[in-house]
C-alpha cells in the first residue's frame, strides 16, 4: 500500500491536474461547448493508453539501451527537478503551455503531452525498470492517479470558476515544491546506489 500511495502521488504530481486546468480551458477554448466534455473524456482516455503502453514497455526499453537502475534513478531525479523548477519559475520561454488547434484539439495538446507527457513517461520507465516486481502496484498508483487527473480536468471549468486562476497557480507552486524534494532524494539515492552507499 504504501508503495502504491507514494507512487501514485508523484504521478498526479507530474500529471498536475490543477496546474493543466488553464491549459485545457485555453486549448478548448475554440471548440463548441457541446463538445468540450466530450473532448476531455476522449482525450483522457487516449493519455490513459499511451501511459500504459509505456508503463508495460519501460523495461524492455532499458533492456535495449543497456541502462543501469542507479542511472534511471538519478535521470528520474533530475528530470523532476526541471518539472519542478518550471512549475515554480515558469517563465514566457519556459512554460508548460503548448500550440493548440483553432477548433478541436486531438491527441496533441491535451493527452500528450499534457497528461501523458515526456516526464511522466519517463518516470514510468524509470521505476518499472528499477523494480519490475512491484509492476502491479505502479499500475494501480498509475490509474488512481489518472483518475484523480480525469475528475479534475472533467470539472475544470468548474474548479476554474470556484478557485480563480491566482488559486491554481498557488497550488501549481506548492506541488512544484514536493516534487522539488522528491527528486532530491531520488537523485541522492541514484548517486548511493552507483558508490555502493545503500545497505
Amino acid at each position: 500500500m504504501e508503495t502504491i500511495a507514494s507512487t501514485a502521488v508523484i504521478f498526479v504530481l507530474i500529471m498536475d491536474p490543477l496546474g493543466n486546468v488553464p491549459l485545457f480551458l485555453a486549448a478548448l477554448r475554440h471548440t463548441e461547448a457541446h463538445r468540450r466534455r466530450l473532448v476531455v473524456v476522449r482525450e483522457l482516455f487516449i493519455a490513459l493508453a499511451v501511459m500504459l503502453l509505456f508503463l508495460f514497455a519501460g523495461n524492455w526499453i532499458m533492456d535495449l539501451f543497456h541502462v543501469g537502475s542507479p542511472a534511471l534513478t538519478v535521470a528520474g531525479g533530475v528530470i523532476l527537478m526541471l518539472i519542478a523548477l518550471r512549475m515554480i519559475f515558469p517563465t514566457p520561454e519556459r512554460t508548460l503551455r503548448e500550440a493548440v488547434p483553432v477548433d478541436e484539439p486531438f491527441i496533441v495538446p491535451l493527452a500528450v503531452p499534457y497528461l501523458a507527457g515526456p516526464s511522466l513517461i519517463a518516470m514510468e520507465i524509470v521505476l518499472v525498470s528499477g523494480d519490475p516486481d512491484s509492476l502491479p502496484y505502479y499500475l494501480i498508483a498509475l490509474v488512481l492517479a489518472w483518475l484523480v487527473s480525469a475528475v479534475v480536468l472533467y470539472f475544470s471549468q468548474g474548479l476554474h470558476r470556484v478557485l480563480g486562476e491566482k488559486t491554481l497557480v498557488a497550488i501549481e507552486r506548492l506541488m512544484g515544491m514536493v516534487l522539488v524534494i522528491v527528486a532530491t532524494q531520488m537523485t541522492l539515492d541514484g548517486v548511493a546506489a552507483y558508490f555502493g552507499l545503500l545497505s
